[in-house]
């Protein structure tokens, strides 16, 4: 039997996953709001505006036709998480029954502080969802570099069918249960890789980087403690290992615009995800009374209440205390 797999979102990201399940032998519909920019990459058999130097796969189809792309067996909704509800919105009339949507984006819902799984809970009742996370950059994945992520459905057994879904060789899925801990480590390091970024951009050193991954996980690990997560999916691929890989590497938007702020320059191109999410992640800690100095730093940062030097102080000046 054909499989057949809608990618909605034609990022890098978008096309990396959709290009990936095309080679292991899937139709994919790769669906893009764009009609110049479908034109475009049905011509050259490339995504050259958002993932350049990768070859289309031949299973692998542009569409604007948002209709006909959902006619899966699988939806991944690969757009940024500003936009995942207007994304499920459109989708409600169109999908069929028990069709399952796979969020593939970190972060949480400005305004209303609504994870992924929440947005598709409200807006698409009757179908099944889950989340993909992990440590995984569009570039490697679509050069077919050994990547491992997690997917996670509340449904195990559904977890498990999506991962074998997209599996591939050089892109192995583990499958969970734990919804919100795998969405919760993919939001909150992208906050922290913005700290890590400002660290390396004002030229702090390799102690301080680590030192902040180090309290920066410890800060994700109270906030996910706080919401329901698993210490072993905190401590996993779509916790620790996506902290790990976004601060410390330029390739990570996130670190990028903490490596421009650091330096003191204005950020260029799109806007990263945990710029978004800063300010709600930091008011959904304090509403539980969760403690994350550098989140706040960040956003404070961001928001322009701090300077870098002034935010780095007050990190740098808080009470002594025993390390938990």
């Amino acid at each position: 039997m054909t499989r057949r797999i809608a990618v909605l979102g034609a990022g890098s990201w978008g096309t990396a996953l959709a290009n990936l399940a095309a080679r292991t032998g899937a139709e994919v519909a790769l669906w893009a709001r764009d009609a110049d920019h479908i034109a475009e990459m049905r011509a050259t058999r490339a995504n050259d505006r958002r993932l350049p130097g990768v070859r289309l796969a031949d299973g692998l189809t542009p569409t604007a036709d948002l209709a006909a792309a959902v006619k899966a067996q699988a939806v991944l909704a690969v757009v940024p998480a500003q936009a995942m509800r207007d994304m499920a919105r459109k989708l409600r009339p169109l999908l069929a029954g028990g069709i399952p949507v796979v969020a593939c984006a970190k972060g949480i819902e400005r305004g209303t502080g609504a994870f992924m799984s929440e947005i598709f809970a409200q807006e698409l009742p009757d179908a099944p969802y889950a989340i993909l996370s992990g440590p995984s950059f569009a570039e490697d994945v679509g050069k077919g570099l050994p990547t491992a992520v997690t997917l996670a459905a509340q449904d195990l057994a559904l977890a498990e069918r999506l991962a074998r879904l997209l599996q591939a060789p050089w892109f192995r899925l583990y499958h969970s249960d734990d919804v919100r801990g795998v969405e919760i480590g993919g939001a909150a390091k992208n906050v922290l890789a913005i700290a890590s970024g400002v660290a390396a951009g004002r030229g702090l050193g390799a102690s301080a980087g680590a030192a902040l991954v180090a309290r920066g996980f410890a800060e994700l690990t109270r906030f996910g403690r706080a919401f329901g997560a698993r210490p072993e999916t905190l401590m996993g691929l779509s916790g620790l290992g996506d902290l790990v890989l976004t601060c410390g590497s330029a390739q990570s938007r996130n670190f990028a615009l903490g490596l421009a702020l650091g330096r003191g320059e204005e950020p260029q191109g799109k806007l990263a995800e945990g710029a978004f999410t800063a300010a709600i992640l930091v008011d959904k800690a304090r509403a539980r009374g969760v403690d994350m100095p550098i989140a706040q730093a960040v956003d404070d940062i961001l928001g322009r209440r701090l300077d870098v030097t002034e935010a780095i102080e007050a990190l740098l000046t808080r009470p002594f205390k025993a390390e938990i």
